[in-house]
């Protein structure tokens, strides 16, 4: 029986150019920083491990990193996008490019995914919708993705959002999901 590969590689598993020679031999293709066989679907459990062979633990991956992960983007952005709990005492390791925020999160805006935590679809909605900057197709896209994917629609989000008193951009997150879809007849 032949030995199989593990489903992400990194060059903590072989040397960088092993893993460029196969990607080009079509034996791997490149996930994020990382590398996969080619008979592995590309799915959200891979998406997530490649992200923990960067991550800490207590760091979770928010707005179009989660986006990624959750498989609403094809590509993870240029900077990684992550927050940590306020009191997490934990940042990304200085080599890493990323945006960190502190940020008041709770149990039930984090999903975890093949052992990394994810902001769930609907928080990772609102936080798009709130600080993407600009708010252009990509964005847009990914949002419309997650929110058919979570099975939940604007009416979800603008309660989420109205019923949080003195959230930062919450009104410029109310008029983006808007102009998205917001059905004529809602108030």
């Amino acid at each position: 029986m032949t030995p199989r590969l593990p489903p992400v590689l990194s060059a903590h598993d072989l040397p960088l150019a092993e893993l460029q020679c196969a990607a080009l031999d079509g034996e791997l293709y490149p996930l994020d920083s990382c590398f996969c066989p080619i008979d592995e679907f590309d799915t959200i459990h891979l998406r997530a491990r490649a992200l923990a062979v960067v991550l800490d633990p207590r760091i979770i991956a928010e707005r179009m990193t989660a986006a990624w992960v959750w498989a609403a983007t094809l590509n993870p952005p240029v900077r990684y996008e992550l927050c940590v709990a306020i009191g997490a005492r934990t940042r990304p390791h200085g080599t890493l490019n990323a945006v960190v925020r502190e940020v008041v999160i709770g149990a039930d805006d984090i999903d975890t995914v093949s052992g990394v935590s994810v902001t769930s679809r609907l928080r990772t909605v609102l936080d798009i919708a709130r600080f993407s900057e600009p708010f252009g197709p990509r964005e847009r896209a990914a949002v419309s993705t997650l929110m058919a994917d979570g099975g939940f629609g604007y009416e979800e989000c603008a309660t989420v959002l109205n019923a949080r008193r003195n959230l930062p951009q919450k009104r410029v997150a109310l008029e983006r999901l808007t102009a998205l879809g917001k059905p004529a007849t809602a108030a």
